[in-house]
């Protein structure tokens, strides 16, 4: 960090690149969980899912690399070695074990809205105080809305597949 952006600082810079290192976690597990889910994913509307969770993987990636250019530009150091991923990360990478279209799409879901919380929290502590933090978790953390919103508009519609061809036995 500058000399000039450390004088105006208004937050403890150590805290503020903790949770950086959090988030910076987060993001990769998130590019993998999308990455590798959107690969072995099964069910019904998967070739129209699987191109827009690559894309949310693509996008989680460039978050991480937001966060990673943040943290040096601060003077601290990106975590490292991708073992502390899952130590730093608060936010729960969930094994893609059950292939089914919607237990993937629960699984991107609970990271997503993981993720609007600590994107909300960062926003909050930096807000003015880090303009150029606060204006990344903003930007970041409107991604995430969007993509919780379109994980869930998936899930309805398998939902409303299901019930019409309940229907459709009856």
């Amino acid at each position: 960090m500058g000399k000039r952006a450390i004088d105006i600082a208004n937050l403890d810079v150590s805290e503020l690149l903790q949770q950086l290192n959090e988030a910076l976690a987060e993001e990769w597990l998130a590019y993998y969980q999308y990455w590798v889910g959107a690969r072995v994913m099964e069910g019904p509307m998967r070739s129209e899912v699987e191109p827009e969770l690559l894309l949310h993987a693509t996008q989680e990636l460039g978050h991480a690399e937001l966060v990673a250019n943040r943290i040096i530009q601060l003077g601290g150091t990106p975590l490292l070695n991708p073992t502390q991923w899952t130590k730093y990360a608060k936010c729960d990478y969930e094994e893609p074990t059950d292939p089914y279209i919607e237990a993937i799409l629960e699984q991107n879901l609970s990271g997503e809205r993981c993720a609007i919380e600590r994107y909300q929290k960062l926003a909050a502590f930096t807000y003015g105080k880090d303009h150029s933090t606060y204006q990344m978790a903003v930007s970041i953390l409107n991604d995430e809305l969007e993509h919780e919103h379109d994980i869930e508009d998936w899930i309805t519609d398998i939902e409303r597949m299901k019930d019409d061809l309940r229907k459709l036995r009856l």
